[in-house]
């Protein structure tokens, strides 16, 4: 027997509240969907409830007599079973124990859902339709068809085209299907991810490009670059311009220092040097100076954001070129800007191995929250004076 808890405060009888709460649960991890769809011998279900004792009754008959009349009528889609308390003391009183739901469309009516569990039903026997296969993903993920109604039918074409078409060859762009737009798929990659996993379980869907890791051509990576010296500058005055990540890889421009920043103030403020280059990459995108094999032979540094993902982004940088460097990522740098500090919304618990002992301690703290939970201070937020007193 499944029991409810009851709510908090005297004297603790399960109210219809608590059994609505019990059976939205059920409802919310998609279990009576699912249920009602492909039946796996979870009903009849039967809830307990708490109700007076036979002192309760003694003591305060009135408020139990009430909690009782709260149960009748019994509730739409599902019925009671009683039991008789205090025979013996104050004289027989039948309560309500028990909440028993026949099936899982009981329960569903209970919670007043039965047109969505209907809606369900329309929508998954339409995704079968399509490929039966998607039926198991129906199943798994009920709530995720609900809430995307139509959409879910044109994702679930996506996927089956894709599982067929696993190197297509052509531009995201390209894909020509009815009512199927490129920002369609965009909005949709995860749902559509999760059918072609049901679709082809053993299909590796690994990278962070949607386009590259289903097989379609996407646009190459680019690296913007700003020669700080311009006596560097490949045509006089071009100081500023962006190459692709394959060229940039062969590029072996004749500087001492490269400043990498994943700020674009940053990198368009910072100030002329000799014999430097300035390189721009937004977040974790730095795909192109991982393949520079000739930044072994330069100094490279790198400025991001002082929070656990900028950190992260420096492991990975590191992993490539384990020389580079950190700038302006300390713990001073970091207690000099408290009026600047901000929130990091998803920290990374990740276990970095690229940090020095100095990064790592920095990293930990930020982790720990031991100045303040998920700190963030971003890299455009110090001040300029103290950015200038301290580039190399």
């Amino acid at each position: 027997m499944t029991g409810v808890a009851a709510r908090p405060g005297a004297p603790g009888w399960t109210t219809l509240a608590d059994m609505r709460a019990a059976s939205l649960r059920a409802w919310s991890s998609g279990e009576l969907l699912r249920e009602t769809a492909a039946p796996a011998g979870l009903f009849p279900r039967r809830r307990a409830l708490r109700h007076p004792t036979a002192t309760q009754l003694r003591t305060d008959y009135a408020r139990a007599g009430a909690w009782a009349a709260t149960w009748n009528p019994v509730p739409r889609g599902c019925s009671l079973e009683f039991v008789t308390v205090g025979a013996n003391t104050i004289g027989a009183n039948r309560l309500p124990s028990v909440v028993v739901f026949a099936c899982a469309a009981d329960e569903v009516a209970f919670l007043g859902l039965s047109r969505e569990a209907q809606r369900f039903a329309d929508l998954a026997q339409r995704v079968a339709a399509l490929d039966s296969t998607l039926q198991a993903w129906a199943l798994r993920r009920p709530l995720e068809l609900l809430k995307h109604g139509e959409d879910a039918l044109t994702a679930a074409r996506v996927a089956i085209w894709l599982a067929a078409n696993p190197a297509p060859g052509m531009y995201l762009r390209q894909l020509s299907l009815p009512g199927v737009h490129t920002k369609f798929v965009e909005t949709h990659r995860r749902l559509i991810d999760d059918m072609v996993a049901t679709l082809e379980p053993r299909r590796p869907l690994a990278g962070k490009n949607y386009a590259r890791r289903h097989g379609f051509l996407a646009a190459p990576d680019r690296v913007r670059l700003r020669f700080l010296d311009a006596a560097q500058a490949p045509v006089p005055g071009m100081t500023d311009l962006e190459v692709t990540g394959a060229a940039f890889a062969s590029l072996a421009v004749d500087v001492d220092r490269i400043i990498t920043t994943e700020n674009l103030a940053n990198f368009l403020a910072l100030p002329p040097a000799p014999r430097t280059l300035a390189v721009f990459g937004g977040g974790y995108g730095f795909e192109g100076l991982r393949e520079a094999a000739w930044l072994r032979e330069t100094e490279v540094l790198y400025w991001g954001d002082l929070d656990t993902h900028g950190f992260h982004i420096l492991d990975q940088l590191r992993s490539h070129h384990p020389h580079v460097r950190s700038i302006l990522m300390d713990e001073e740098t970091l207690l000099a800007h408290r009026d600047f500090w901000g929130r990091e919304d998803t920290p990374t618990r990740a276990a970095l191995s690229h940090l020095t002992p100095a990064e790592s301690a920095v990293y930990a703290d930020l982790q720990a929250g031991s100045h303040q939970p998920s700190l963030r201070l971003e890299q455009e937020l110090l001040r300029w004076d103290y950015v200038l007193a301290r580039l190399p």
